[in-house]
């Protein structure tokens, strides 16, 4: 689709100044972690009830929803259930909280701040995602407002649970504010991110494995021509240094966009049908054409497109990238432009054995969790699109001062409009239009996610003396 950009950037070459300027990490912002203890005055005190919550989406959606679950149980002075996760339409995966998070880890970094159980005593063991489905409840809230105050709760929730001793509310994504909480539930936000919810030892395990074979790729297997270099010469060779690269360029984001990807009439079609079965056609962006929607910046890069703004930042052919994928919308030979751009590409399937992966073998949220491990331990992180992924590593990354680069969609989206464009001048509203999208700070405006922006309330400002 970008012929004269894609040929300029086969043949391009990155100077030694380019190079050391995208890979130089941050410098000191002033600002670090900062997850203050919970004050004695605000430890649990005797429970009103149980509070159970059924999370549904992906992976990073789940993930939201538990740091809110664990806020609302703190504002109605309730046990919490471990959250239960639906099985999405979309990723198909029936994986428990305890199958991808430590909930012993959860259970006692959270002990100081709320109660939590693993399982409902069996006096309320009928309290199942069945029951909710087979009929109306008096025990189910299922008019949770998206970004619910907390008042809400006290107001709705509460009453619930004082009369019954249980509320189960479903549906969950998105039912907490961000604004006009007391700080203490927004710290208590960042306590369950960054320090409650880790991993299960498997999806470590097999993360830390890629992140190794990445940063060392020819340990244990001599590259021909090198036997007799010494170590420091072959180190030289194997660079060290890998770019994440979260490509969500599945057949549900393409649908969805309603964006076109060069398919013609037949993919047009093809991803209407779609857009019908699974949301019954009800999809904001289908009210524009594909040049509205480029122009605005509403559609996802495609792999060519991530290829040429990652060549234009400054990454040449000899950059390792990893590649967090589930599974790409037209297969192979959607991502062959990107990988003649970066012959060093990998995914998960071609740096592990699928004795390696049985564990996560059919499991899109498991796989995303050893995506999301790697791409907190890469040098650099990078997302062609929006989303739940891209919001949770943007933020993560952020708390640590990582890289971490946002590409300006509406730019580029203009600057893919203009299929006449050479190269120079590509390049050049690349890196103008991407100097202050590199991980630096951005405090967090009203109704903004805390999720994805940190600071204040994550974060303290430290000032050099």
């Amino acid at each position: 689709m970008h012929s004269i950009l894609l040929n300029s950037a086969l043949h391009r070459i990155t100077t030694l100044e380019d190079k050391g300027k995208i890979w130089s990490p941050l410098p000191n912002q002033g600002w670090k972690p900062c997850v203050k203890p919970t004050r004695e005055e605000l430890a649990p005190r005797k429970s009103q009830g149980y509070i159970q919550v059924f999370l549904d989406g992906g992976l990073n959606q789940q993930k939201m929803g538990i740091c809110d679950a664990v806020a609302v149980a703190r504002i109605l002075n309730a046990t919490l259930v471990i959250p239960h996760f639906e099985v999405n339409a979309v990723w198909k995966d029936s994986s428990s909280f305890a199958e991808i998070f430590d909930v012993d880890h959860f259970i006692d970094v959270l002990s100081d701040d709320i109660s939590i159980v693993k399982e409902l005593p069996i006096e309320y063991s009928w309290s199942t995602r069945e029951y909710y489905a087979t009929g109306i409840r008096n025990t189910r809230i299922k008019t949770a407002p998206t970004h619910a105050s907390a008042s809400w709760y006290l107001e709705n929730v509460l009453p619930a649970l004082q009369s019954y001793g249980i509320a189960a509310i479903a549906p969950f994504s998105h039912r907490l504010s961000f604004s006009d909480l007391p700080i203490e539930i927004q710290h208590l936000r960042c306590k369950v991110n960054f320090k409650a919810l880790t991993f299960v030892r498997g999806i470590i395990e097999l993360g830390e494995t890629i992140v190794n074979r990445l940063r060392y790729p020819y340990n244990g297997n001599e590259i021909e021509g090198t036997e007799n270099l010494p170590q420091d010469e072959k180190r030289k060779l194997e660079g060290g240094k890998f770019v994440a690269l979260h490509l969500r360029f599945d057949k549900d984001m393409a649908a969805h966009s309603a964006c076109e990807f060069g398919g013609g009439k037949a993919e047009k079609l093809a991803l209407a049908k779609y857009r019908r079965v699974i949301w019954q056609g009800r999809v904001p962006n289908s009210q524009f054409t594909d040049e509205e929607l480029r122009y605005q910046g509403r559609c996802p890069l495609t792999p060519e497109e991530i290829g040429l703004l990652l060549a234009a930042l400054g990454f040449d052919n000899s950059t390792r990238v990893y590649l967090a994928i589930h599974e790409v919308y037209g297969g192979e030979e959607r991502i062959s432009t990107l990988r003649n751009l970066f012959p060093l590409l990998e995914d998960k399937k071609g740096l592990t054995s699928s004795v390696e992966r049985a564990g996560i073998a059919g499991k899109a949220s498991l796989s995303a969790a050893v995506d999301y491990y790697v791409s907190m331990h890469s040098d650099i992180f990078i997302s062609a699109s929006p989303g739940n992924m891209h919001n949770a590593l943007v933020g993560h990354r952020t708390y640590l001062n990582m890289k971490t680069i946002r590409p300006n969609m509406v730019l580029l989206g203009q600057l893919f409009l203009n299929r006449s464009m050479e190269w120079a001048e590509f390049y050049q509203g690349v890196v103008d239009g991407h100097k202050n999208r590199q991980g630096q700070i951005r405090i967090r405006k009203e109704k903004q996610s805390i999720y994805t922006y940190p600071a204040p309330d994550c974060m303290c400002l430290h000032h050099s003396t």
